[in-house]
């Protein structure tokens, strides 16, 4: 079954129930909603003309500023490194800071799912968005898939999606005492706290982080003669070489 062929399947089988059915870089991506997130899944992983036995990872995903090309560097061979150097504001963000660029007009969070068939050899991109901007939720698909276990803990430490269902959902890479959840994008790079050792205190404390926030960019010297003018090569050593 080609991409084109599972995408009209896809469309058969679910219906009304998909948001969304693109194909892009040679894969198919549905989106639906969180209602309907088990029930499909579950149809995913047991029709025979889809059987998507593996999930091979869940991302979140946040789209407050989608389309920000504060990072962009398309243009860094002949202007210089342009990430950050006039920040749109969450980068550089100290504790305590409210943010006012988040396009928080529409649907911010997203869960997407990796899905792969090793019965009929093809993959498939599930994508749900979480209603609430403010507290993100989504089921928890552990029951159809396990390996969901870790995925899901990921995303809601990185994220702070909420996967409703999940029996152990608990940060799995950051500190336990670790503040906001680094992967959104008004997480500031320096980080909300740091741990210092106090000497009155005999332990280890957290604080508001101190360090100022700073942008390095990076001088680029070029040996190509890409800056030469002509004749600049006129002073170069001719080869000693028979």
């Amino acid at each position: 079954m080609n991409i084109e062929s599972l995408s009209q399947q896809l469309t058969e089988t679910f219906g009304s129930k998909l948001i969304a059915n693109t194909i892009a870089y040679g894969e198919v991506t549905i989106e639906v909603a969180p209602s309907d997130l088990l029930s499909v899944c579950q149809t995913l992983r047991d029709t025979d003309l889809l059987r998507f036995e593996q999930l091979i990872d869940v991302c979140g995903v946040d789209y407050s500023a989608y389309g920000n090309s504060e990072w962009a560097t398309d243009e860094s061979s002949s202007t210089g490194f342009s990430r950050g150097v006039e920040p749109a504001a969450g980068a550089r963000l100290k504790f305590g800071d409210e943010t006012d660029f988040l396009h928080t007009d529409g649907k911010r969070f997203a869960s997407v799912y990796h899905l792969m068939s090793i019965s009929n050899n093809h993959r498939l991109r599930v994508r749900v968005y979480c209603e609430d901007n403010t507290m993100p939720v989504v089921p928890s698909v552990i029951d159809i898939w396990p390996t969901a276990n870790w995925f899901e803990r990921e995303a809601f430490d990185l994220y702070g999606i909420i996967y409703d269902g999940h029996p152990d959902l608990r940060r799995i890479l950051t500190d336990y005492g670790f503040v906001g959840h680094p992967f959104r994008k008004d997480f500031p790079l320096v980080g909300h706290v740091e741990m210092i050792y106090d000497e009155e205190q005999k332990r280890v404390v957290y604080q508001p982080v101190s360090i100022e926030p700073r942008v390095l960019v990076p001088r680029v010297i070029r040996d190509d003669g890409h800056f030469g003018e002509a004749g600049d090569d006129a002073d170069v050593p001719e080869s000693t070489d028979a």
